[in-house]
């Protein structure tokens, strides 16, 4: 486990944080969450409970200790200092400015240990005029033009199933950034400051939509670009049974066989074809069958085209199944629960089966100087 060795202060609450101080924990690291007296962690107290706290807090903070410390009080820095001497990261993700007020600033812990990496979550970053404005995911999406770029049928953007910006805009980067602190560090002894801001984060997302806006100023709105819903190549469609094909035969090979197997008209094959018209005509075509029978039509084929699953569907893939993604179980009050299948390798990964902390269980052991 590469990580082993290393020890991570996590003051963060919610998802962000505690998304990459897992990852962290999964790869080996031990993971102390400095948690508030009473309730703790914000995300204990959501629905449904798995065990005393909620399966979110579950999933997210296996394999990790808990403290409780009050960081307001008079006597709370001098409690955390041993810690912070050995500590190897620090993450945060309070709004700019919470954590200098508290006493616990990067100048401040710097000065007790040169070599620490401390990493700042927040929405917009550390400096500029949103900096301190109060967001959530759908603003960082919003915000960041990326929300504009999808449509639902009314024309109007439609509300993401999933939390990009608290994710792929603020856990992943915080932990690529923190391994390259730590590769950084063992070649320079020098600590550093991480300023994540997970609204900016977003952006290379879009990649291809700031490519066309900088080079041929076709700057894409929503439903217009081949991968928004503007092109027959990349679409949902309706089978006569209402389930959906998510059909994405983009290049010309995948295009070919697709039209070939679905009986497209030649006129409406071509590239040069209005889209629209040849969207509406594919879509008549799929809806004339049932998903059942579009499976059998193109399996075998490279047509790039699946029916859109279920989250419950999906865990019971035998794809995943063979892949052994929700094989790892964590120990919760006695019960056994399918782990949140993470980007860390299985070959860096303990085989163990951890449990998530309670309130503050190891509290007085990590707060002794000779604990650590």
């Amino acid at each position: 486990m590469p990580l082993k060795d290393k020890l991570v202060l996590d003051f963060s609450t919610l998802l962000p944080g505690p998304f990459a101080t897992l990852m962290l924990a999964e790869a080996g690291a031990t993971v102390i969450k400095i948690e508030r007296a009473g309730s703790g962690d914000e995300m204990r107290g959501y629905e449904p409970k798995l065990g005393a706290d909620s399966t979110n807090f579950q999933l997210l903070n296996v394999g990790k200790d808990s403290i409780v410390v009050d960081l307001k009080a008079k006597d709370a820095f001098e409690r955390l200092k041993p810690l912070v001497a050995r500590a190897d990261v620090v993450v945060e993700q309070f709004r700019p400015g919470v954590m200098d007020r508290l006493g616990f600033g990067y100048d401040v812990l710097r000065a007790i240990n040169p070599r620490l990496i401390y990493c700042a979550i927040t929405g917009w970053g550390q400096s500029g005029p949103k900096s301190t404005v109060a967001a959530h995911d759908l603003n960082y999406m919003a915000d960041a033009g990326l929300l504009g770029l999808s449509r639902g049928s009314d024309g109007a953007p439609v509300v993401p199933p999933v939390l990009v910006a608290d994710l792929a805009g603020g856990a992943y980067p915080a932990v690529v950034n923190i391994l390259l602190a730590l590769l950084h560090r063992d070649r320079t002894g020098e600590g550093a400051y991480l300023d994540i801001a997970m609204g900016e984060n977003l952006l290379p997302l879009a990649y291809w939509g700031l490519g066309n806006g900088f080079v041929a100023g076709q700057w894409p709105r929503g439903g217009d670009a081949l991968v928004t819903g503007g092109s027959p190549r990349y679409q949902i469609y309706r089978t006569s049974d209402d389930r959906y094909l998510a059909a994405a035969p983009i290049e010309d090979r995948f295009w070919h066989n697709f039209c070939e197997l679905i009986g497209l008209a030649p006129a409406l094959r071509d590239p040069k074809a209005d889209p629209a018209e040849a969207t509406r005509a594919v879509a008549d075509i799929i809806a004339g069958r049932s998903a059942d029978a579009w499976v059998k039509t193109f399996n075998g084929h490279d047509v790039c085209c699946s029916i859109v699953a279920s989250l419950q569907e999906a865990v019971a893939d035998p794809h995943f199944a063979a892949r052994g993604v929700f094989s790892r179980k964590i120990e919760v009050e006695g019960a056994s629960v399918l782990a949140l299948p993470t980007a860390i390798a299985a070959c860096f990964r303990s085989p163990s089966a951890p449990s998530a902390p309670r309130l503050g269980a190891q509290t007085e052991v990590w707060l002794k100087t000779e604990a650590v």
